[in-house]
């Protein structure tokens, strides 16, 4: 019988650890897929879904809709029977207390109980272990294997698992402008680890580096990537003359298992009432008005503003310096240019193109084109 696999809860925003359970989309005991979606999960700044990372029957569900739930937390467990019994413990998250555990545990580890109590229990050197990685109970005996091997108390000269996850590694999809620019806006954040870079159109050999970050290959490299503990990815494939090719790399990136964090620049405004899905991407001094809704993917570039109660669409694009003013609704796939306003109440229709300096004054149709520097409707 294979052995059964626990649903975590993840880290949406390195800010809030904990998470409100917008929403339980299975039940105990129900046969679910790989993909599909567990719950979904909203802070105060982004909303994610949870989806099964392998086929299995529900068991031990652990949260309702409205709890609240702590990253690192058991969302249920994933088993090849619904009649297995998960085991007798709360739903308590895996990480050791770090204060209150041990004054020995090093700055910034994070640590299971049982593998905290495993490494105290042998004598083995916590110092030792990796900080960049989630410290397992099966990472700290690979650890003991290896101290005996060497006949040295503490040796921890071993390799990862590879089912060890990484929370704070992450890879750039795209290794353009649009890609330099998530770059810069990472390491302003420092909550992340940038692996390197992913881009079908770039050689390694002929352009090893950009800014300093290592470039892997192409969509091939995900699997192994995967393998070996990295999970988040930025896309940073604009669509700026095609949205259908940034939205594949959504696609191809979730196939592989990656999710696809919200991002906001530290420079920029995000009202505390307004909601970010995942995959959002907030420049440099933009600002994002109280109740305002952003869809999944969609970018908020440098110095743009969503004013209050707007709703931004998937994958919608704002460019630098576009103005929406209040309750303003942009479609799914839609272009806002440079400097272009838009008025107060106004739609602007899924797949629109507004041109850079334009002044939207009424309603944009689906698909419709409105020329820059002119004035909507004409």
């Amino acid at each position: 019988m294979p052995e059964p696999m626990a649903v975590i809860i993840p880290l949406l925003n390195p800010n809030e650890p904990e998470a409100q359970v917008a929403a339980i989309l299975v039940a105990e005991g129900q046969a679910v897929s790989k993909g599909d979606i567990l719950c979904t999960l909203e802070t105060t700044k982004s909303a994610a879904d949870v989806a099964a990372e392998g086929a299995g029957f529900v068991v031990g569900l652990r949260f309702s809709q409205g709890e609240t739930a702590r990253a690192g937390e058991i969302l249920c467990y994933l088993a090849d029977s619904p009649g297995w019994k998960p085991p007798d413990s709360p739903s308590q998250a895996p990480f050791a207390s770090q204060p209150q555990a041990s004054g020995n545990i090093p700055a910034g580890m994070r640590i299971s109980q049982k593998a905290l109590a495993l490494a105290q229990e042998q004598g083995l050197d916590l110092s030792l272990l990796p900080s960049s990685t989630f410290v397992t109970e099966s990472l700290v005996r690979s650890a003991l294997e290896k101290s005996r091997q060497a006949g040295k108390p503490g040796f921890a000269d071993f390799a990862l698992p590879k089912d060890s996850f990484d929370p704070t590694a992450i890879i750039v999809y795209g290794g353009g402008g649009h890609g330099k620019s998530l770059i810069d806006l990472l390491r302003a954040l420092g909550t992340y680890r940038i692996v390197g870079i992913i881009d079908d159109g770039l050689d390694p050999e002929s352009q090893p580096k950009i800014m300093g970050v290592s470039v892997l290959g192409g969509a091939a490299a995900l699997p192994g990537l995967y393998q070996q503990g990295v999970r988040l990815a930025v896309n940073a494939v604009g669509g700026i003359g095609n949205v259908a090719v940034r939205i594949q790399v959504f696609e191809r990136l979730a196939e592989a298992g990656f999710a696809c964090p919200a991002v906001v620049h530290p420079s920029a405004v995000v009202e505390p009432s307004a909601t970010l899905s995942a995959g959002v991407q907030v420049f440099p001094l933009a600002y994002v008005g109280s109740e305002a809704r952003l869809g999944y993917g969609a970018i908020i570039n440098t110095g743009a503003i969503v004013s209050h109660d707007c709703v931004v669409g998937d994958y919608a694009n704002l460019s630098p310096g576009a103005i929406l003013a209040g309750e303003v609704q942009v479609g799914s796939a839609a272009l806002i240019g440079m400097a272009a306003t838009v008025n107060l109440r106004t739609s602007i229709g899924k797949g629109a193109r507004v041109g850079n300096g334009a002044t939207v004054k009424g309603d944009v149709p689906e698909g419709g084109v409105v020329r820059a520097g002119s004035t909507w409707p004409t």
